[in-house]
Parts: structure tokens; sequence; C-alpha cells
């Protein structure tokens, strides 16, 4: 039992590429034990055991949880197809439109709508919105091929903030490929619009979706290119350190984190232009430490890390509860990170009751990065604690 363990611990490590991945072999033991009534074993160890042995957990006298599928029966070529399809038609009307009057108050309107979508964001998250929002744009995509002067560039710069918005809704829903279509939108609305803070701001788009593939240099060059231009209004050169903060944390790049996370700092009280778009660093409580402990928690300082995460929850108000539940997955990932699993669960527990509400999966992506750093207490009454807790987002996925 215990050679089997090892063996495929070893196994999985090299898989995976994850030196924490473990078997134990009290936990073979146990599965030996329990021919015909097995629970069911974490994604992790499911994928490993297929791939060292040839067979699904299934296949091995496990008790499939309901709704069970093989990977290998998931038609990904047709849902892949459906998607793009569901998200080009939203973004690419083909052909000239019928030529209207375009009457210079509609630019208004759709900045007060939204500033409407960006609350609403915070209170529903993405699944409700994404089709409202989409529509809007193709609403603006019409009347801009109708505009003259300066009614179609007005409406050109606020149709590149609601490309940007939907680009983030699908980031936020999980799906990354839409996200980065509609991150291109963006560009090339704000690239017709030749309004460089705009177009300063599609980079910095383009290296959020860069920053969830973990493509630390592909974050760093965008942010390098969008500050190179000294127009560029505080706001824009904020959310572009910031973001580039992120890449250096990619990289393991401490030192970089900090100077750049500083020097935003240093800028951020000369935000004060009335642009709709790109206004979380006035609205979100703590924005800057929020992005430093995100970057720390990467880095692997869990105890500093922890220590911001503290200070950060304790000024984000009720209304943000879905970047609340973000912060608290973050959180307990830290607490993990400095040794104190009991404190990461209790945190957890919080975190996991909003990622079923809102459905949002990038709290389920940092809720399993919580996973991860809990594996050296998977075997543990506190690894069984929190496998307790996130079932309930796992079935929601």
């Amino acid at each position: 039992m215990q050679g089997a363990a090892e063996a495929v611990s070893r196994y999985g490590q090299r898989l995976l590429d994850d030196p924490h991945f473990h078997v134990a072999a009290r936990t073979w033991r146990r599965w030996e034990g329990e021919v015909g009534q097995r629970g069911w074993p974490p994604e992790a160890t499911a994928i490993v055991l297929h791939d060292a042995l040839g067979r699904w957990p299934e296949e091995l006298g496990f008790q499939p949880p309901a709704g069970w599928i093989r990977p290998e029966a998931h038609q990904e070529a047709d849902v892949n197809r459906r998607t793009f399809v569901n998200v080009t038609a939203a973004a690419l009307v083909p052909g000239p439109t019928a030529t209207q009057y375009v009457d210079p108050a509609l630019i208004s309107y759709f900045q007060e709508q939204l500033e409407g979508h960006y609350r609403a964001d915070m209170l529903l998250g993405p699944h409700d919105l994404i089709g409202t929002v989409s529509a809007q744009y193709q609403l603006i995509d019409k009347l801009v091929r109708s505009a003259q002067g300066e009614t179609r560039s007005g409406l050109l710069r606020v149709g590149a903030a609601y490309a940007a918005l939907v680009g983030w809704l699908y980031q936020d829903a999980g799906d990354l490929s839409a996200a980065s279509f509609w991150r291109g939108v963006t560009q090339e609305i704000a690239a017709r619009s030749r309004d460089p803070h705009l177009f300063g701001y599609s980079l910095v788009n383009l290296a959020q979706v860069r920053t969830d593939l973990g493509d630390g240099y592909g974050v760093i060059d965008l942010c390098e290119a969008a500050l190179v231009d000294d127009r560029l209004f505080p706001k824009v050169r904020v959310m572009a350190m910031q973001q580039q903060a992120h890449g250096a944390s990619l990289v393991g790049d401490r030192t970089a984190v900090d100077r750049l996370i500083d020097a935003a700092d240093g800028l951020i009280s000369r935000v004060d232009d009335d642009l709709p778009w790109g206004n979380a660093c006035r609205r979100t409580p703590g924005y800057l430490e929020v992005q430093r402990a995100t970057c720390y928690g990467r880095l692997g300082l869990g105890r500093e890390a922890e220590s911001l995460w503290s200070q950060v929850l304790d000024a984000v108000p009720a209304t943000a509860r879905r970047d609340r539940g973000v912060y608290l997955a973050r959180h307990a990932t830290a607490a993990a990170g400095a040794r104190e699993p009991e404190q990461a669960v209790d945190i957890a527990r919080a975190a996991a009751e909003i990622a079923v509400e809102t459905g949002s999966a990038r709290m389920r992506r940092e809720l399993g990065i919580l996973e991860k750093a809990m594996r050296p207490w998977h075997d543990a009454p506190v690894g069984r604690d929190l496998a307790e807790l996130l079932a309930p987002v796992h079935e929601g996925s």
C-alpha cells in the first residue's frame, strides 16, 4: 500500500507539475477497504489515476457523483463553436445599416447606462448582464455607422467602454476565449476613436486576460506599451502600473511589484477625469492594497499577504459582495501559505457561500487555488472540512 501510494504520488507530481500532489498510504488503504462504496476523489487525483492506471475512478470502484461525465465524453468542439458564434454575433453586425439621425444626447444616455451596468455587475455577477450589455453594444455600433463628427467620436469612445465591459463579464464568467475576443474589439474601437487614453486602457484590458492566462511577460509587454505614451491621464497610468505589477508577480519579481504599486499610489490622488470607464481605482476601497495583497499571495508571501487582506476586507462594503468573495478566497489562500489551515477554512466558508450565490468563475478559480494551497492537510480533519464546504461550489460549476 505504501509503495502504491508513493508511486501514484510521484506520477501525479510529474503529470500535474505540482510537487505538493500527494496520495497518503492511509488514503490508499481506505480505498482498498471500501470496495463498492468509495467516495469520489478530488478532480486532480481522478485525472492522475486515469493517466497512471488507464481507468476512470468509477471503473476502480469509486462511487461517481450525480451528473459525472467523463472528460473524454464532453463535446468540447461543439461547445466552443457555439460559444464563438454567440460571441461574434453580438459584436459583428455585417453590412451597412439604414442611415438615421443620431442625436448627440445619446452619448450621455449610454454613459449613464454604463455606470448602472458597473453597479449591477457588482451585485449580480456576469451571467445576467452579458446579454444586456452586448445588445447595447450592438445598438451603439449601429448608430456609429450613421453618426457624424463629434457625435460619432463620442459614440466610438462609449462603444469601446461597452466592449471592454463585455470582455470583463466573459472573463469573470471564466470564458477567456470570449474575453480575448471582446478585448480585441475594445482595442479596435479605441484605435478608431483616436483617443490615446482609451487606447492605453484597451492595452490594459488585454493585459488582464494575459494575467489570467499566467503570461507574466505578456502582461508586462502590454502595460509597458501603454505607459510609453506620456499623455495618458493619471487613471490610465495607475491601471497600467498595477496591472504590470501583476505581471511582475507572475515572473517572481517582488521588487518590481512594490515599485510599481508605490508609483501608482503616488498618482492615485490625481485621478480626477470624468471618463465613465476604468473607475475601479476610485470606487474600490483600498484598491492598490488589494493589488499588492494579490501579488504577494501569488509570490508565496503568505504572512504578508494575510496581514494585508485583514486590513483590506475591513473596508469592503456589503454592496461589493462578489469582490468580497474573491478577496476572502485570496485571504484564505494566504492563511494557508502562512501555515494556518484552520483559519484558512474559517475564512473560506463565507467565500464559498458567495461563490454559490454569484456563479462567478473567477471566485471558483480562486477557491481552486486555495485547494492546492491546502493539499498538505488533504487527509487531516481540516482538509476534509474544506472539501465539504467547497462541494456545493463544485456542484454549481
